[in-house]
């Protein structure tokens, strides 16, 4: 697809979110939901882990089918303290209608998310500000 090369910053993440990670190694979470005065529940979402408990992958339903997906991303051969350094979204039909990238600061928070169309050419940039009081 043409897309550029990310400089991977500390990828570390917090203690608290490798617990997480732990507990969800390989799970599969499903989310059902019942409107009011419907009897069946209906799936809303489906979110799966990979065997280190970080998530692979997040599905939303409508009641016609899936709604969207999500692919998550890692750096090769990265253990459960990795941060996704890319994310693949998927329409209703299953093809891919955003391509998000991120970099990070060296103490682990999101310096920049950078969106791609499709065919890999640079639609947006989100910079991430942290302002203390």
């Amino acid at each position: 697809m043409g897309l550029m090369a990310l400089p991977l910053f500390s990828q570390s993440v917090s203690d608290a979110t490798i617990h997480k990670r732990e507990n969800r190694r390989g799970m599969v979470l499903k989310e059902w939901n019942t409107a009011v005065g419907a009897r069946m529940p209906f799936l809303d979402h489906v979110t799966t882990y990979d065997s280190l408990g970080r998530k692979i992958e997040e599905i939303e339903y409508a009641s016609y089918g899936q709604k969207s997906r999500v692919v998550s991303e890692y750096p090769a051969n990265s253990d459960v303290t990795a941060k996704v350094v890319r994310e693949i979204e998927y329409n209703d039909r299953d093809k891919v209608v955003r391509i998000r990238k991120f970099e990070y600061n060296e103490d682990g928070s999101k310096k920049r998310q950078l969106n791609y169309y499709p065919n890999g050419k640079l639609e947006s940039v989100k910079v991430y500000e942290y302002i203390s009081k």
